[in-house]
């Protein structure tokens, strides 16, 4: 593929947009129906309290990958994704960070040869 976009970047691409689509629409009908959305994931049972640790930890988890993976590769801009994990969602940042990571690598591969 062109300019770095091997189907790897580009299936983490797709996967950052429905991540996005996703949980913005749920985001965007708890913000209208004016919900209680931190609370709702800490006090409505322990099957989602189980969900809310489980996705803390990977998110966690994720973040320390991407900055780690980031300054392995000397990859600018690790500061974006992070932000992006609490601000809009950990299903769009890590396959954003993803498809940046085969981007950059498919640029070094091409140099090196």
């Amino acid at each position: 593929m062109s300019r770095g976009w091997s189907p790897m970047a580009v299936v983490y691409l797709v996967l950052a947009v429905a991540g996005l689509v996703g949980t913005w629409w749920f985001n965007i009908a708890a913000i209208v129906e004016q919900r209680d959305f931190v609370g709702e994931w800490f006090g409505s049972g322990p099957s989602v309290n189980s969900l809310g640790v489980d996705l803390l930890i990977v998110a966690v988890a994720a973040i320390a990958f991407m900055v780690t993976e980031s300054r392995r590769l000397g990859l600018r801009g690790v500061v974006l994704y992070v932000v992006l994990v609490p601000l809009v969602a950990l299903a769009f940042a890590l396959p954003l960070f993803l498809s940046a990571r085969e981007r950059h690598l498919a640029r070094e591969r091409r140099q090196s040869t």
